[in-house]
């Protein structure tokens, strides 16, 4: 991928913890860019680095070696990466005492930025992950399917140029985590929002353009998506 492109450049990545007297390398120089639009999957056995490499990715941790830039920037604060991407956890992570659109809002509230057009976005994209019927319904009163198509809408709500889903469809049965991949991949195309999707499932990863596979912290293979 030109580096020209890349909305995302991740170079010579390494990250390290400490576990009793031993330091374990769990990433050991990860190169990846990432272009404007693209979906790729990133698969790995379990302990593997995966939501390691996703942390540092959204700027949530800093490796200790390498660096991580956003759209030709090595700046990821938190500010920035409000405006930059959006995240999607296996864990929903819904405010339980707001409602489908006021957690969708949250990703807005965050910026100060709560106006008419805001709520009518939350709307437009509630609509589109088909809850507008359900946008005044507690987390609790909504399936794990319906949390987990809040919490995609969320993370639209800024107009990311990335998305980040780590293990999107962990907490969900096949058929639902099924339809969340094919809301991910249509909304991302619709809105020429780049994915990075962190799963164990195979068919799911062959379904980005891109399907990497992380081993012994380093990607082991490149893949032509489905």
């Amino acid at each position: 991928m030109a580096d020209q492109s890349a909305i995302l450049r991740a170079h010579g990545v390494r990250k390290s913890f400490l576990s009793g007297d031993r330091q374990i390398e769990v990433l050991r120089g990860i190169d990846l860019s990432i272009a404007a639009s693209e979906s790729v999957s990133i698969r790995g056995e379990s302990g593997s680095g995966k939501s390691t490499l996703l942390n540092l990715l959204a700027g949530l941790d800093a490796p200790d070696a390498g660096e991580v830039r956003w759209a030709g920037s090595p700046e990821t604060g938190a500010d920035r990466r409000a405006a930059f991407l959006g995240m999607v956890f296996q864990s929903f992570y819904l405010i339980p005492e707001l409602d489908a659109r006021g957690n969708v809002l949250m990703a807005r509230r965050i910026q100060g930025r709560l106006d008419a057009a805001a709520r009518a976005r939350a709307d437009e994209l509630l609509d589109r992950v088909g809850l507008a019927e359900r946008r005044h319904h507690l987390p609790n009163q909504l399936s794990g399917g319906e949390r987990q198509r809040v919490a995609v809408a969320r993370a639209l709500m800024n107009r990311p140029q990335l998305l980040l889903a780590d293990e999107p469809t962990g907490n969900l049965d096949e058929h639902t985590g099924d339809a969340v991949i094919t809301l991910l991949l249509q909304l991302c195309a619709e809105t020429q929002t780049a994915l990075v999707l962190v799963t164990h499932n195979a068919a799911h990863a062959t379904r980005c353009g891109r399907a990497l596979r992380l081993h012994d912290g380093l990607f082991a293979a490149t893949e032509p998506g489905a």
